[in-house]
């Protein structure tokens, strides 16, 4: 990949994660913090907050982790559709075997499909 087309990758991401970021925080302030008079957060709005962020938290890596698990399924059945050969892992074909369980073949259906 040329440097150019990296750093548009790495700018993606950042912006990807920023609003990620900035809607979970949005969420956890208006769900917990309920009295603006203080400069401080009390107990419970701390809690809440934590409590709240680690929920979202959780949450965004169950669905990147079920994302990553999908993916390579939906972009061999995309390249099936569109006539161009893809390898177990859902991209063209390389020289170079997919990293995976010993044991397991290319041909062997995927687990869940």
């Amino acid at each position: 990949m040329d440097p150019a087309a990296e750093h548009r990758q790495q700018l993606r991401s950042l912006r990807d994660f920023l609003l990620v970021y900035n809607r979970m925080t949005e969420l956890c302030f208006r769900h917990c913090v309920c009295n603006l008079n203080y400069r401080l957060l009390t107990g419970r709005e701390e809690s809440c907050l934590d409590s709240c962020a680690a929920r979202l938290v959780r949450a965004n890596h169950r669905l990147m982790g079920a994302y990553v698990g999908l993916m390579p399924a939906l972009l061999q059945r995309r390249a099936a559709e569109h006539g161009a050969p893809a390898g177990p892992s859902g991209l063209p074909d390389s020289p170079e075997p997919a990293p995976g369980p010993a044991g397991s073949s290319p041909d062997a259906p995927a687990a869940g499909t």
